[in-house]
């Protein structure tokens, strides 16, 4: 394989006629071909999807409450203080 070349991979799809007519009225209207318009299009909606798992949407009065436990965290409870050394006793040998 040549220096710098792109080893690739071969997706295949089965689509209905009109489908593929409107693809490639598609992909023609930006000059290029249905294959990188299909690429291009589905890395983008894949970008997408990944980006809004990803994401954390929260409401602005969950903002606030993060803000405020970040900026004034509060003291580690009784509970807290034995999973810690239930924790530690489990790791440390």
């Amino acid at each position: 394989m040549p220096a710098g070349a792109l080893k690739t991979e071969r997706i295949e799809a089965r689509v209905r006629p009109n489908d593929k007519a409107f693809i490639e009225e598609a992909a023609g209207h930006l000059g290029v071909s249905v294959a990188d318009f299909l690429v291009s299009s589905a890395r983008e909606r894949a970008e997408e999807i990944i980006r809004r798992r990803d994401q954390i949407i929260l409401s602005r009065r969950d903002q606030q409450t993060f803000v405020e436990a970040l900026l004034h965290p509060s003291s580690p409870n009784e509970a807290l203080k034995a999973a810690v050394e239930q924790y530690r006793s489990s790791v440390e040998h």
